[in-house]
């Protein structure tokens, strides 16, 4: 119904923000980590999920279409009401919630609260075939810079780590941290993930 609020930030609370958009204030929750990055007078176009029960209707928003794809891929999942699925990505921002649920890391969402590790698991039984590992490196490549045969370099270190006995988490976390350079092989690269593991 409401897609996504564009405005200016009037206020700025511990769980929610409000909008200001012509004239009409709208309080939405948001996870800590879109919080911590917004500042009150900004413009700001927020992606929205209407959540509507028989005593309240609730927006719960994001700063991009990715988390609200997820989110709602999460509220799926029976056991996750709006205010769980928000507490998950607040827990996990970003990629992380995506290799959580692609190497099975229950451990990591349980860490959210309201989540226990039975919900955890139901997570990652329904939605590991809905993540596709090789689009979270191209993404995350691309937010450090628009190189293309870096994501390559990348994805065969991650290959490389996995292939030693390390978890598709802990492989793609290491090589995150990686600075790579336009003409690194795949071999400097895992020398500096393997830095990052230990």
């Amino acid at each position: 119904m409401i897609s996504f609020v564009k405005g200016i930030i009037e206020e700025i609370e511990t769980d929610r923000v409000i909008i200001e958009n012509q004239g009409i204030g709208y309080q939405i929750y948001m996870p800590q980590s879109d919080l911590e990055i917004m500042k009150s007078g900004e413009d700001v176009k927020i992606y929205t999920y209407l959540s509507v029960k028989e005593d309240a209707m609730q927006l719960f928003g994001f700063l991009t279409k990715e988390a609200l794809t997820i989110y709602k891929l999460l509220l799926g999942v029976s056991g996750v009401g709006p205010k769980g699925g928000l507490a998950i990505i607040s827990t996990c921002p970003g990629d992380s919630l995506h290799m959580a649920i692609v190497s099975g890391d229950a451990k990591a969402i349980s860490k959210a609260p309201g989540i226990g590790n039975k919900t955890a698991q139901k997570i990652i039984i329904e939605l590991k075939d809905k993540i596709d590992l090789e689009e979270i490196i191209v993404n995350s490549t691309a937010e450090k810079d628009a190189a293309g045969p870096a994501s390559q370099v990348q994805k065969d270190a991650i290959e490389a780590l996995v292939s030693l006995g390390y978890s598709q988490s802990a492989a793609f976390q290491a090589v995150k941290k990686v600075n790579i350079a336009d003409d690194a092989d795949v071999e400097d690269v895992l020398k500096l993930a393997l830095k990052n593991i230990f």
